[in-house]
């Protein structure tokens, strides 16, 4: 094989290898399709929309971050998934990123999961999020342990 045919199989390789990178179900790199990316993946609907678990995330968007009014109930009594959308309406991306950093919240939410997020992670998701709009009614206050709960509750050991 000349070198010229070795160089354009090589660059044939690399142009193969560039289109498998692109390939469906790659990373998204624009902001808003990438915090949209990272909200699926990291399980944020799971609790923060409504019915999204038991629909198998064929949820509408519309719902999508909305908070949910099922209570999650443990020893450290019960906690409500935050409406995002609201959340997130009133913060800019840096005021997201600082507050997503420092967050300490009760469970289930797994704010250390915020906390090892990248910057450009987090500026992503508030992209997604804020293009949304706001939406929905803020979830329910906190109660603590032994208050009775007027809506359905998901108890924890």
């Amino acid at each position: 094989m000349t070198l010229k045919i070795a160089a354009i199989a090589a660059a044939g390789l690399v142009l193969a290898g560039a289109a498998t990178l692109a390939a469906p179900g790659a990373e998204p790199t624009d902001p808003v399709s990438r915090g949209r990316y990272l909200v699926r993946v990291a399980g944020c609907n799971d609790c923060h929309t409504p019915g999204y678990g038991p629909a198998a995330g064929a949820v509408d968007d519309a719902l999508w971050l909305t908070g949910d009014r099922t209570g999650m109930s443990g020893p450290w009594g019960m906690t409500y998934a935050t409406n995002l959308r609201l959340l997130l309406a009133g913060m800019s991306a840096d005021e997201w990123v600082n507050h997503a950093k420092h967050l300490r919240t009760r469970p289930p939410m797994p704010w250390f999961n915020l906390q090892a997020m990248t910057e450009d992670d987090l500026r992503a998701i508030h992209a997604f999020v804020t293009s949304l709009g706001p939406a929905g009614q803020p979830a329910p206050d906190y109660l603590p342990p032994g208050q009775t709960p007027s809506g359905p509750v998901v108890r924890f050991p």
